[in-house]
């Protein structure tokens, strides 16, 4: 890994992180002579002047360089990378990771998989966005939590409050996703078929009607109100559930007459609801079979950008435009902000080396375009990495048309998808890293919405589950998470003469390097450098010395 001092620092806010600097000054390039990388230029640490925060320009690094990086704490826009100083700054920023494999979607979350569903097989979904997307594209439908914080200390009641039904729309009936057998907040259709009622949570009985019914009956008058006589009405997806079942013990058993169960089979008929009521993942939505006179054809394509390869290419022209027009409308840039070279230094290059490895995923490591194309026609693309770990989440910039879809829940669910995808082929790549968690700004909250997901202690640089990062953040907006008062960073910085140092075209460690400079001695900043990227990373980057 290579870097050069950056020129200037800016700021800018997109779904993988909290800021970011401005990417301006020459472009360097490196080679290979005699087996030692070489480059002209370099990089050094710099203290950033809007917050607080260190960032470096970096050439090009591993794969693995950078999946070290995001594990202390960094963050990558372009070739600058940056880690903020989490004591310092007015609002901590702190690494968030979803635990892909275990993930299971909030009700919000599925609301928007079925909005998208229907959109692609009837092309009706009621256009209407809801409040301004702040900052982040994955804003949308989840600013308010569906999962409650169960702990002894208060939590702020934005985030206690539960995600109000859309009644405009008609959702199917769902189950409560702790895999619970108990049913909460189904959706019954009215005869008119023009609105709908929710169950009461509380119902102890599945036929009882809902709360707004008196809980003692009186016999109705004469020729009014329902036969008691008669049994309650059921729900005909209740019944199409028990035929089913019976057809199957018919064909298993062949001595059942009618629709009469005895015995063992009774019992069975009884307790089947539990194991047909199971959740639905977030695959059953995203790959659902379409009718055959579906209106809208929706395909995900993902093509490496850097390098950027031919199919990146060619399309760069229309994702240009999506992008140029996402930022006049959502970000309020004006025309002439969003140019070509800023959008390839900000998405597109990347100092990730791409790299392929037998038991990695097909399509590599390194950075990649997501571009959803909707009709032949791009609407969205996520910029990603994919990391011997997890898949990071850089930036998502779409059609502001297609707001109503939701896209930026959309294109997170759908890269926690693709993570699952790529694990079946790389077993050590099962987390979805979303970039910078920030607490003290409660539209930037909406990250802890995808569960499970941990936090990065930023002391010891250990995961601990959001669950029990929450309530010391509500005390205060700092927090070190790793509860053990004894432990301490295990790669931190041990031995500073080992850091490795480009000079002169020579690599070698900084100890030698020490002894050959002329000048006044950079231990400090060396030191810092190494204390921020960690002991391991020292050793294997090249930090370039002049």
């Amino acid at each position: 890994m290579f870097y050069r001092q950056s020129a200037r620092g800016g700021g800018r806010a997109g779904r993988g992180g909290g800021w970011a600097g401005a990417l301006r000054g020459r472009r360097r390039h490196a080679r290979r002579r005699g087996g030692v990388q070489g480059l002209e230029g370099g990089l050094r640490l710099r203290l950033l002047r809007r917050g607080a925060g260190q960032g470096m320009w970096a050439h090009s690094m591993t794969v693995q360089d950078y999946q070290d990086l995001i594990d202390r704490g960094w963050r990558r826009s372009g070739k600058y990378v940056y880690k903020p100083i989490m004591n310092q700054t007015c609002c901590p920023q702190y690494t968030i990771r979803c635990q892909a494999l275990h993930f299971q979607a909030s009700k919000s979350h599925k609301k928007v998989l079925k909005k998208m569903l229907k959109f692609i097989s009837k092309g009706d979904v009621l256009k209407v966005v809801s409040e301004e997307e702040p900052m982040d594209s994955h804003i949308e439908d989840v600013a308010a939590c569906d999962f409650p914080y169960k702990s002894e200390s208060q939590v702020s009641q934005s985030e206690l409050t539960p995600l109000a039904v859309d009644h405009a729309e008609r959702v199917e009936n769902e189950d409560k996703d702790s895999g619970e057998t108990k049913e909460e907040g189904n959706m019954q259709k009215v005869e008119s078929d023009s609105v709908q009622i929710c169950a009461d949570k509380d119902t102890p009985v599945p036929a009882e009607p809902s709360h707004s019914a008196k809980a003692v009956r009186a016999p109705p008058k004469p020729g009014k109100g329902a036969d008691l006589s008669k049994p309650l009405c059921r729900k005909a997806k209740d019944i199409r559930k028990e035929r089913k079942l019976q057809k199957l013990l018919q064909n298993q058993t062949g001595t059942l007459e009618g629709s009469q169960l005895q015995g063992d089979q009774a019992f069975l008929l009884q307790n089947s609801k539990p194991k047909t009521n199971q959740p639905k993942n977030i695959e059953d939505f995203i790959f659902a079979p379409l009718p055959d006179d579906a209106q809208h054809k929706l395909e995900v394509r993902v093509v490496r950008s850097s390098p950027p390869s031919s199919q990146f290419k060619a399309t760069f022209q229309e994702s240009y435009q999506v992008y140029k027009r996402y930022q006049m409308v959502i970000h309020k840039d004006p025309p002439d902000k969003p140019t070509i070279n800023q959008f390839t230094r900000f998405l597109c290059d990347s100092p990730l080396e791409a790299e392929h490895a037998p038991n990695g995923p097909e399509c590599g490591y390194g950075s990649f375009h997501q571009q959803y194309w909707l009709d032949g026609k791009i609407i969205a693309v996520g910029v990603i990495d994919i990391l011997p770990y997890c898949v990071s989440s850089v930036y998502l910039y779409y059609d502001p048309d297609f707001s109503f879809l939701s896209l930026g829940v959309y294109s997170a669910l759908r890269e926690i998808a693709f993570t699952r995808q790529l694990h079946e082929k790389a077993p050590d790549l099962c987390f979805y890293y979303m970039g910078f968690y920030i607490h003290s700004c409660p539209k930037m909250r909406y990250k802890g919405q995808y569960r499970p997901s941990d936090l990065l202690c930023p002391e010891t640089y250990v995961w601990t589950p959001i669950e029990q990062c929450l309530p010391l953040l509500e005390h205060s907006k700092y927090s070190r998470f790793n509860q053990d008062g004894k432990a301490v960073d295990e790669g931190r910085l041990k031995e500073l003469g080992r850091v490795r140092v480009l000079h002169k075209r020579t690599v070698m460690p900084y100890n030698v390097y020490k002894k050959r400079r002329k000048g006044p001695s950079d231990e400090a900043s060396v030191q810092q450098y190494a204390s921020l990227v960690g002991q391991t990373c020292s050793e294997r980057m090249l930090l370039f010395r002049s």
